[in-house]
């Protein structure tokens, strides 16, 4: 077995590991076929961007393992996770990496509900009488 590198990545409460080594550009997330699991061309582009600004789409293949949050939060775990992983496998790509806001981990979550309150800032109905 080839050689491989493995990070994880997250994004509210998606989590995606990924394990990179170099090939023909096969992608397989959760068994399936990245154009399978992900059927927009938006979120099949950000699966590539970290490729693309480091010049090396097609020259690496990834097994990725997603779990949690949605379509969206999924794609841009994976997207950092394979950031970290090509900064693994060469230090020098951290740079355009980083300007393009790629190696940034998304802070926000989802607030918390509070007691009394029907949501994390909305209130119940109020009734004068």
């Amino acid at each position: 077995m080839a050689a491989y590198t493995n990070t994880s990545g997250r994004r509210k409460t998606a989590v995606a590991r990924v394990y990179l080594s170099e090939g023909a550009g096969d992608f397989t997330i959760n068994g399936k076929d990245y154009k399978e699991y992900f059927p927009t061309l938006v979120l099949q582009y950000k699966v590539h961007q970290s490729f693309k600004v480091t010049d090396t789409d097609g020259k690496y293949h990834f097994k990725a393992n997603i779990d949690g949050g949605g379509i969206t939060g999924q794609a841009e775990a994976l997207r950092l996770a394979i950031s970290k992983a090509l900064i693994e496998i060469n230090p020098e790509w951290k740079s355009s990496l980083r300007t393009e806001g790629l190696t940034t981990r998304d802070p926000r979550m989802v607030e918390r509900k509070k007691f009394g309150q029907k949501k994390a800032r909305k209130r119940f109905q109020f009734s004068k009488r």
